[in-house]
């Protein structure tokens, strides 16, 4: 049972939320379309750790503990839809009841992505920086607020061992600075995105937590990065393009921005998508699901 401040911490780190998707499928802000968020989040599906739990048909992931909350797809697309995301299939969604933070899992079944490209950070900062403005304007067009670059955060980097990619972004919008935070786990068949979703104040404390749940991530047989086989898909782009857009990267190489506008747009980077007020009652949630 968690004290009363603690509760409030979690719930004010949902107040200050920002959803941040930076692979396909991408989360555009929407407005809610429940009527009542507080019993809506409380009818979905959830399940309480400790749990083997398949995430999107590709790979396992062991919640810890009873603190550490999963739903399935279908319960998911619900989750994203009621917290001001659009609904998008094919996603997973982690909630820690202790630290507040939740994580979405979706899986892009581009091939195999090889690792032995270079990550040059200045220059994949540099191309972040430029789709800024042709971003902006169709964003402006949708009525979505502008969306500026700002810097790293944590600068790109990647794991041989765990065959895993990750970064951190600074950036602004409506004056304010926000973070995201995402890891591109390589399968043999494509690329597991995990997405965390945090508030800029705890985000260096969420990190640690996430990764610790993270540990017992891993793909099904047949699924795994080392599987790979003569004759297996391979992915027309590397590591740099997973940070820079994936497809979309390698489209605006060829000059299709009038093709991709949409897709920059949608915020394939991010989106600033504030939770519901009414999420305020979450914690009612989790005591349910622990009873």
């Amino acid at each position: 049972m968690h004290s009363l401040s603690s509760n409030k911490s979690s719930v004010m780190k949902f107040k200050q939320v920002v959803a941040v998707f930076c692979a396909v499928p991408v989360l555009a802000l929407a407005a809610p379309s429940e009527p009542d968020p507080n019993i809506a989040l409380r009818n979905l599906n959830w399940h309480v750790g400790p749990k083997t739990e398949q995430v999107v048909g590709k790979a396992t992931l062991k919640t810890p503990d009873e603190n550490t909350l999963f739903i399935d797809e279908s319960n998911s697309s619900r989750f994203l839809r009621i917290t001001g995301n659009l609904p998008q299939p094919g996603n997973n969604i982690v909630f820690s009841q202790e630290d507040g933070w939740w994580a979405a899992f979706s899986f892009d079944p581009v091939g195999y992505v090889k690792d032995d490209e270079k990550i040059e950070a200045d220059e994949l900062l540099k191309t972040l920086k430029e789709s800024d403005g042709p971003s902006n304007e169709e964003r402006k067009r949708l009525n979505l607020p502008p969306l500026y670059t700002e810097g790293w955060y944590v600068p790109p980097h990647y794991d041989q061992q765990t065959k895993s990619l990750e970064w951190g972004i600074k950036l602004q919008s409506e004056g304010k600075t926000t973070l995201n935070y995402t890891i591109r786990l390589l399968g043999r068949s494509g690329v597991m995105s995990a997405t965390l979703v945090s508030s800029p104040e705890t985000l260096d404390k969420d990190v640690k937590s996430f990764k610790k749940v993270l540990q017992s991530f891993q793909f099904n047989a047949g699924e795994r990065y080392s599987e790979f086989k003569e004759g297996d898909h391979v992915a027309e782009y590397g590591l740099a393009a997973l940070i820079v857009g994936g497809a979309a990267a390698v489209a605006t190489k060829k000059g299709f921005w009038a093709v991709i506008a949409g897709f920059f747009a949608a915020g394939w980077k991010l989106i600033v998508g504030a939770v519901v007020a009414a999420i305020a009652g979450i914690t009612s949630l989790f005591k349910k699901a622990k009873s």
